[in-house]
C-alpha cells in the first residue's frame, strides 16, 4: 500500500507513520518541514494550505490512500479534494468527537454516526477559515464543515474518522498531565458542578484504527473510542488512585475548568466500527499505566 500522511509529525499522527512503515506500507509525509520524518518515511515539504505548492511538491505522484491529520476547515478540505483529484482512489479524514458538540444529553445513548450527518450539513467557505486564530475557536465546526465539503465534492472515496479524546504517549497537550501534577501537589482541580462523560481512546489504539481504516473501503464517519466513558471527577479519581492522593475537586465554570470537564456529553456509540471488524479495548484495561507514564 502507498500511504500519503498529511502532517502526522506530532502525538498519534507519529505513531501512525511508523505503524504504516512497520506493516509493509510505502509512507509519505506532507508537512511544512518543521519535523524530520522518521527513517524509512518520504517526506515531501509543502503547506496544505498553499495549493500551488502542494501540487508542486506532488506532482508526479499517487497514492492508494491518503489519511489527512490536519485538516480544520472546508476551505482547506476544498484544496485536498482539487489537489488529490486523481491522485488517490480512498481519503481518510481524521476528524473528532467534537463534531457532536451540544447533541449529548444525560443519561441518552452514546452518539452514533447519524447524530451528525455531513450530507446535511451547511458548508460556508466565506468565513474566515484561512486566520489560524478563527480556525482554533470554531474547531468542531470547522471540523463538520471538513466532512461535509469531502462527502459532497471529493472525486473519491472518503472515511472520516472521529477520534475521541486521545489520552497517552507523547502528549503535547498537557491535559492528562494536569491532573498528575496537581492531584500529586494536593492543589485544586477545578471541574463543573455535574461534569458529563466522553469516551477516550488510547494513542497506541487510534493509530492503529487509522491504519486500518487506511487499508479499509468502509466510507462515511465512523466512531473510534475505547470501550468505557469517563468524566472529570472519575479521571481526577482514577488519577488519585495511582499517584496515591485524594484529589481535592473545586466547582468552577468557563475557562478556569479543567480539561476534560465538560458541561456537555460525549459518549460514541462505536457500534459500526465493531460491525466493521475493529475490536476496541476498555479504558479501565490501559488508564492506569497512562496515569503512570503521564507522571515521569
Amino acid at each position: 500500500m502507498d500511504v500519503c500522511v498529511i502532517g502526522g509529525s506530532r502525538h498519534f499522527g507519529r505513531r501512525l507513520i511508523g505503524d504504516l512503515r512497520d506493516a509493509g506500507a510505502a509512507v509519505t509525509v506532507v508537512n511544512r518541514g518543521s519535523t524530520p520524518a522518521p527513517h524509512g518515511v518520504t517526506r515531501l515539504i509543502a503547506d496544505r494550505d498553499d495549493e500551488g505548492a502542494l501540487r508542486s511538491a506532488l506532482a508526479g505522484r499517487s497514492f492508494d490512500v491518503v489519511v489527512d491529520q490536519v485538516c480544520y476547515s472546508p476551505l482547506q478540505a476544498a484544496v485536498a479534494a482539487r489537489v488529490f483529484a486523481g491522485r488517490t482512489r480512498r481519503y481518510v479524514l481524521t476528524s473528532t468527537v467534537e463534531v457532536y458538540a451540544g447533541l449529548g444529553r444525560p443519561g441518552a445513548a452514546p452518539l452514533p454516526e447519524s447524530a451528525v450527518d455531513p450530507a446535511a450539513r451547511p458548508v460556508d467557505l466565506q468565513l474566515p477559515w484561512a486566520d489560524e486564530r478563527f480556525r482554533a475557536e470554531h474547531y468542531a465546526e470547522g471540523k463538520r464543515q471538513a466532512e461535509a465539503l469531502l462527502a459532497r465534492q471529493a472525486p473519491f472515496e472518503v472515511a472520516a474518522v472521529r477520534t475521541a479524546h486521545v489520552l497517552g504517549g507523547a502528549d503535547f497537550t498537557g491535559r492528562l498531565a494536569h491532573y498528575v501534577e496537581r492531584i500529586g501537589r494536593g492543589l485544586p482541580v477545578v471541574v463543573h458542578a455535574e461534569p458529563r462523560p466522553a469516551s477516550f481512546v488510547h494513542e497506541p489504539e487510534i493509530a492503529r484504527f487509522l491504519a486500518w481504516a487506511a487499508a479499509a473501503d468502509f466510507t462515511g464517519p465512523v466512531n473510534a473510542a475505547s470501550h468505557g466513558t469517563l468524566d472529570a471527577r472519575e479521571l481526577a479519581a482514577a488519577v488519585g488512585r495511582v499517584v496515591g492522593a485524594e484529589p481535592v475537586l473545586a466547582v468552577g465554570a468557563g475557562e478556569e475548568v479543567s480539561p476534560f470537564s465538560f458541561d456537555t456529553c460525549y459518549p460514541m456509540d462505536t457500534g459500526r466500527a465493531t460491525r466493521l471488524g475493529f475490536p476496541f479495548s476498555w479504558v479501565a484495561d490501559w488508564l492506569p499505566q497512562v496515569i503512570e507514564e503521564a507522571r515521569v
